[in-house]
């Protein structure tokens, strides 16, 4: 059991980068950490990472031994979850990563709904826009909203948002509304940032997907605030229709452009390919999908 438990010592150490940060994530002291690399490496006889004062980096043994321990580990927890299923009770944690919009402006009632149903899931999640590699076990599952999808990953559509261009009433008054994507060149533009298609306007030309640089005057990663900055007449914004849709039901905001919208973007639940999916994991996609589907929206 000892070995087991400096298997996944390395394979944090590896997976979070530093020795610091895996003492924190186990509560441990540094030197304990150190104390049980050492004992790993001396009951294998080989050196498992190259230490500097800045980094550590894997030897050719130690990229070896991570593959395959990280994928012992997962089978082995898979193992426990599946086992413990027998039984009929779904518990354990499930870590989340999801946009920061979406995130807080539907995922927390979606998951108050699954806890109600299964009141022995504990959920952590965590909202920011950067896509996450889940291959480095920090999540067990990543809510996405693109049309690209990365290799590797098992995707469920949990639903569909159209990606629109709004302004505020008072800023068309002021400045007039554009007609056509080339006069944005002379527009205050809000612009979204860490997206996945970066400081770019996405637009739809006679079937065709067109990237604009907006001249923009204020930027954030942030899209209530950006639609702060819109109600307020400060630019034009382009965003998720799911991030903007009360403030167009308030009559705050008014698309515009709509004959140069893009194809609806798909919200997607993705996660690993395992041999064994946790109850955990299986019955929170299952009932995203379902949840979503019965909204009085199917498209948000």
């Amino acid at each position: 059991m000892n070995k087991l438990n400096n298997m996944q010592v390395f394979c944090r150490i590896v997976e979070l980068g530093t020795f610091a940060a895996v003492a924190r994530e186990m509560n441990l002291s540094a030197m304990m950490i150190s104390k049980y690399m050492a004992q790993l490496e001396d009951s294998l006889g080989v050196a498992l990472l190259n230490r500097t004062t800045r980094q550590i980096s894997l030897t050719e043994a130690g990229e070896v031994y991570f593959h395959r321990s990280r994928q012992l580990m997962e089978d082995f927890s898979a193992l426990e979850e599946h086992t413990s299923q027998l039984g009929g009770q779904v518990k354990g944690t499930l870590k989340i990563s999801a946009p920061i919009d979406f995130g807080g402006l539907y995922m927390v009632s979606a998951i108050e709904a699954y806890q109600r149903q299964y009141p022995d899931v504990k959920v952590l999640m965590s909202l920011h826009n950067s896509q996450v590699n889940l291959s480095k076990g920090s999540f067990d599952l990543s809510i996405l909203v693109t049309v690209d999808l990365a290799l590797g990953v098992v995707a469920r559509k949990i639903a569909e948002t159209r990606l629109c261009t709004y302004a505020s009433p008072s800023y068309l008054a002021s400045y007039g509304k554009p007609e056509h994507i080339d006069q944005l060149s002379s527009h205050r533009c809000l612009l979204y940032i860490d997206t996945p298609h970066e400081d770019y306007w996405l637009f739809n030309t006679e079937a065709e997907e067109v990237k604009i640089k907006p001249n923009w005057h204020f930027a954030s990663n942030n899209g209530r605030a950006l639609c702060q900055a819109a109600v307020l007449g400060m630019g034009i914004v382009q965003a998720p229709e799911l991030s903007i849709v009360r403030y167009v039901e308030e009559g705050k905001l008014v698309e515009i452009l709509e004959d140069f919208r893009i194809p609806p973007l798909s919200i997607y639940a993705t996660y690993l390919q395992r041999r064994f999916l946790p109850a955990k994991l299986t019955t929170f996609v299952d009932f995203m999908v379902k949840y979503f589907a019965e909204l009085k929206h199917n498209e948000i």
